[in-house]
């Protein structure tokens, strides 16, 4: 008995040293969050607050953008919105039914929106859109302790300056009271909130809607519904003007055009064949817009002309597919329509064989942008330059006949 007693004992000995908590703490990890106390200090953060939240703080190897010399690539390789192709990023069935809860909401706080409206010329089903993409209007819980993030993206992330500052002022919000560690769930990226803010975001754009002395982006939805059209109108909302329109292109349109640098008024592309699918007619002062062109799929699926609301939006998200999913959202919580063409069945190249496209294009002089393997609007409209000059094809779309055209010219 007493023999077994013994070995039930080293048994849970060995359990006990096997376990995570009883792992040795990360000496480079500790040691770089300890030499940040001066900047948390000059950011008004006390030291009990400094001590008390990362005395057992711990780095999460599995997040993804990390950079680990010497280990394996864990946890997803990119958001959503950057490696689907748009049929499945925009599915039919979750924005009928966002936009249905979405029109719900609209009459349950239709006197936040109305004030957000008049204060800020942001509409309401656009703030409900944003809400409804990022947390699916709250249901939706981020599965992060928020600040483990930020203090490992600081650490080992891809954009450790950027992630640095936030950090601190996360601590900044907990000591100040704003919210708790356990309220402050994250996205892999460090955004909390029903809108999804970083800690910098805010301190620059929160705002308290409901008058209660808080901005309390976590549970208070005018405040955090105000504080995502302070964020739009911060980054250059205008007021009365459409985010895009949809609209059919010529059968001689040149994709390679799509690029936010190639502006005209609207006017100006309706005299030139694109035609609004819904019939729409466009005032004066809307046609005196200028506008984008923008075709997610290359010649491929919907046309948008995109105006200066679309790439403020895009400011929140800087994705285009995200944009669309937002707009076309709002649009339909007002007039319940999918979009007039059907998004094609096409398929997306892995990211390395974009980022090889991408170095190609950027050494022949096509492409002048970051190289991150993500079908962009540049990327394709410097994937429509190459097609024109190799005899291809042009459909501004990264394609396998694009690759092994790109292969053969090394």
């Amino acid at each position: 008995m007493n023999l077994w007693w013994l070995v039930l004992g080293l048994l849970g000995l060995l359990s006990i040293a096997a376990s995570p908590a009883a792992a040795a703490p990360d000496a480079g990890f500790t040691a770089f969050i300890a030499s940040l106390w001066p900047e948390a200090q000059a950011q008004g953060v006390s030291r009990a607050t400094f001590d008390a939240e990362t005395r057992t703080l711990e780095p999460d190897y599995k997040l993804p953008d990390l950079i680990l010399p010497g280990r394996p690539a864990t946890g997803a390789p990119a958001q959503a919105e950057f490696v689907q192709v748009p049929a499945d990023y925009l599915k039919e069935a979750s924005l009928a039914r966002l936009a249905e809860e979405g029109q719900r909401l609209m009459v349950k706080y239709r006197d936040a929106l109305n004030r957000i409206g008049e204060r800020f010329g942001v509409p309401g089903p656009i703030v409900l859109a944003i809400w409804g993409r990022e947390t699916d209007y709250g249901r939706y819980t981020l599965p992060y302790d928020g600040l483990r993030v930020l203090a490992t993206q600081a650490y080992v992330g891809r954009r450790k300056d950027t992630y640095r500052t936030e950090f601190i002022l996360a601590l900044k919000l907990i000591n100040d009271g704003e919210v708790t560690r356990k309220d402050m769930r994250a996205s892999w990226a460090g955004a909390t909130g029903l809108t999804q803010f970083l800690p910098s975001e805010f301190y620059k754009h929160a705002v308290d809607l409901d008058g209660d002395g808080r901005k309390d982006i976590w549970h208070s939805v005018p405040d955090a519904l105000a504080s995502a059209a302070r964020q739009l109108v911060d980054k250059g909302w205008q007021r009365d003007l459409r985010w895009a329109y949809e609209v059919r292109a010529p059968a001689n349109v040149d994709c390679a055009i799509g690029v936010p640098e190639v502006t005209k008024p609207l006017g100006q592309w309706l005299r030139e064949g694109f035609v609004p699918v819904r019939g729409q007619q466009l005032s004066a002062a809307e046609q005196a817009e200028p506008a984008s062109l923008l075709q997610p799929e290359g010649i491929y699926g919907p046309a948008f002309l995109s105006t200066k609301n679309y790439f403020v939006i895009k400011e929140y998200n800087f994705s285009d597919l995200y944009v669309l999913f937002v707009g076309h959202l709002a649009d339909r919580m007002v007039s319940p329509q999918p979009f007039a063409t059907p998004w094609s069945a096409s398929t997306q190249l892995r990211t390395a064989d974009v980022e090889a496209m991408q170095r190609h294009l950027t050494r022949i002089g096509l492409y002048a942008d970051k190289i991150d393997g993500k079908a962009g609007m540049k990327t394709r409209a410097a994937l429509g330059a190459y097609q024109k000059a190799a005899g291809l094809k042009v459909d501004c779309w990264p394609s396998e006949a694009v690759l092994r055209s790109i292969a053969a010219a090394r």
